[in-house]
């Protein structure tokens, strides 16, 4: 039995990042001789076992067979006569295609660290064209690594697009590389890549569509609608903005491509032209409910936030109730997050104050300071005490609603 540490632990220790887990590859061995060792079994599709002591993967060396369309449609070989090099030919990346033996020595047979030097992102060999979630996890590298795609990986990326293997991607899967690339410290890369080789237009079609959209130069110096959603959601990732809010920030304003446009685009409407938009992007990948709600409450309500010096109180007093401010404070705080993103995800106003902001949170804590439990001792009918609540909480912002609108109409 030889064991090797491989794939990422490899290349993070050459890229002096920092290893969160280690994968190894056993070569010469039998799923009978592991188990008698003492390693736990738990591949389901091929022969993949946790160590007894630090139950970290040792997987069997094997060779693959594309049989079938799709993310699941291969056959494995994993028996003991299966080559180091053979598994790792197998491998997406030329980057993730090195292992080290257990005296620490590199064997890198397919270039992958001089192209980690390079940052380059390149297919090992033409099996990368056989899994079509090899497109998205490139995409979530150039994402991690701000690394640029070699151009015949590229070719091959658009070969795969066109021949429709992007189409036979699980929700599951798709969610799960998109989510941790939105994660990553240049998620705009992620979009940036999968456009560029048409995966975009299929995976992402509302995204897509923003591209070559015009805007208002005079609130978007950046012009184009696709650059603007890019640069909110750097600007989130820069800030370390959560994934609900990354997310958020991605679909914020789709409704702009569906909206009219003109020499002077206004795109009026678009909060409301996206919410039909971002649920279908919801349902279609099966987004987790609470990135899910999230997104839809920043589509819908953005363009208000934004306003609110043009509010008046009782209109503050609906969108607090239609965010359910009230019972989720912490979420009507991230929605308040992506404004700001929005607000300084534009050329030249990345530092730009956004008072709204304070001015929200304002509200919402003098509406919650109201005495609802003095209300409900004094008031049976549930009807009325919710009439008696809603006007307690307007007679309370409303002094404050009205200092601002104010205050923002002598200053501007």
């Amino acid at each position: 039995m030889n064991v090797y540490l491989v794939g990422g632990a490899v290349r993070d220790r050459l890229l002096n990042r920092p290893i969160s887990d280690r994968d190894w590859v056993v070569v010469g061995s039998s799923g009978e001789d592991m188990i008698q060792a003492g390693y736990r079994p738990v591949g389901k599709d091929f022969p993949v076992f946790l160590h007894p002591q630090t139950h970290e993967e040792y997987a069997l060396a094997r060779t693959e067979r594309k049989v079938a369309a799709g993310y699941a449609g291969f056959s494995f070989d994993a028996h003991a006569n299966v080559t180091l090099q053979e598994d790792l030919q197998r491998r997406d990346l030329t980057i993730n295609a090195m292992a080290e033996d257990q005296q620490g020595n590199l064997i890198d047979p397919y270039g992958g660290h001089a192209d980690l030097q390079a940052g380059v992102l390149r297919h090992v060999s033409l099996a990368f064209t056989e899994d079509p979630v090899r497109i998205l996890r490139t995409a979530r590298f150039a994402a991690r690594f701000d690394f640029q795609i070699a151009p015949e990986t590229m070719t091959l990326m658009r070969t795969m697009v066109d021949n429709g293997e992007v189409n036979a991607l699980v929700p599951e899967r798709v969610w799960q590389e998109l989510s941790r690339g939105l994660m990553e410290a240049h998620p705009a890369r992620m979009i940036e890549t999968l456009r560029a080789c048409g995966a975009l237009a299929i995976l992402l079609p509302e995204v897509d569509a923003l591209f070559g959209v015009p805007q208002r130069a005079e609130y978007h110096p950046e012009i184009d609608a696709g650059i603007h959603t890019l640069m909110t959601l750097n600007y989130a990732a820069q800030h370390q903005y959560t994934l609900t809010e990354r997310y958020a920030a991605l679909l914020h304003d789709v409704g702009k491509a569906k909206t009219p446009t003109t020499l002077l685009p206004r795109h009026h409407g678009h909060d409301l032209a996206g919410i039909e938009l971002v649920k279908a992007v919801n349902t279609r990948w099966h987004v987790p409910k609470h990135c899910a709600q999230l997104a839809l409450l920043v589509c819908a309500y953005h363009i208000r936030i934004h306003a609110v010096s043009q509010l008046r109180p009782a209109t503050v007093l609906t969108i607090l109730h239609k965010t359910d401010a009230w019972r989720r404070p912490d979420r009507f705080a991230s929605l308040l997050r992506v404004c700001i993103a929005d607000a300084r995800g534009r050329l030249h106003k990345e530092k730009t104050d956004y008072p709204q902001q304070d001015h929200w949170l304002n509200l919402l804590l003098a509406a919650r300071n109201i005495d609802t439990a003095m209300l409900a001792s004094t008031i049976s009918d549930p009807q009325q005490l919710a009439t008696s609540i809603d006007q307690a909480r307007l007679s309370s912002i409303t002094p404050l609603q009205n200092a601002y609108r104010q205050h923002h109409s002598e200053t501007h």
